[in-house]
């Protein structure tokens, strides 16, 4: 084998695995991705909700998606609800975003919340870039410089697919939320409730379920399916443990 040859395997097995050869930075280091930068420049929390809760604000964000594998699989809609520390409700945001691989879509994916090409075009589905600005533009409007909490179902899922529609567009979730997320079935499973999916949990609360039909089945009634059983749960706290008598 020619060393042309080789010099040209290894390239296309470089360009297949998309590793980018390192780049000086300006001390000698590496260039760090835009996302990267945009997490190290953050503005950084000094408080916590025990110092006080008062100004905390919570962000109850539920996505719709083409699968299960975030960065293989897109968000296809956002929907997102912001609360007080109780949960009430104080404004909310739902987006449709375009898929830039649709032919990822999984059949499960398909069945719960109806996605095609064509379907989300007449929506108005929109591209990276503009469902970030709209969600960083909601934020400042809605929270200001106020600490806000992520709260999601199953929170690792949702926070996922956060961050890598945002990392698209050089920027990070961390720029709009705490470290910390809170996980609703978390908070459940700690007052002894072991149902892991959000209906079968919201039956057990005593609270309405979202839609479950794929064309009305979106991030926004899940967004709002997570507010009332975090409201649900807070009022269970709340009789559990009564504040005491002044």
């Amino acid at each position: 084998m020619t060393r042309a040859i080789i010099a040209g395997l290894l390239l296309l097995a470089l360009a297949a695995c998309e590793i980018a050869p390192n780049e000086p930075g300006p001390a000698g280091g590496l260039v760090q991705p835009d996302y990267v930068q945009a997490v190290d420049s953050a503005r950084v929390l000094s408080g916590t909700p025990a110092d006080s809760a008062e100004d905390w604000l919570l962000a109850h964000l539920d996505m719709e998606t083409t699968g299960l594998v975030p960065g293989y699989h897109e968000p296809i809609d956002l929907g997102l609800v912001i609360t007080d520390r109780n949960g009430a409700v104080l404004d909310s945001l739902f987006l449709r975003l375009r898929a830039d691989h649709p032919e990822r879509l999984s059949a499960a994916a398909a069945q719960v919340n109806g996605y095609s090409v064509e379907r989300w075009r007449d929506l108005g589905a929109l591209g990276p870039r503009a469902a970030g600005d709209s969600l960083f533009a909601f934020h400042r409007r809605v929270a200001a410089e106020r600490p806000v909490l992520l709260v999601a179902f199953n929170s690792q899922f949702d926070t996922a697919f956060l961050d890598h529609l945002l990392r698209s567009t050089g920027r990070s979730w961390r720029q709009l939320y705490h470290y910390f997320v809170l996980d609703i079935p978390s908070m459940a499973w700690a007052r002894g409730d072991r149902e892991l999916e959000n209906a079968a949990l919201a039956e057990r609360l005593g609270v309405a379920d979202e839609p479950r039909t794929a064309t009305e089945h979106t991030g926004i009634t899940g967004a709002l399916l997570n507010v009332r059983i975090y409201q649900a749960l807070m009022q269970h706290a709340g009789a559990a443990h009564p504040a005491p008598s002044q």
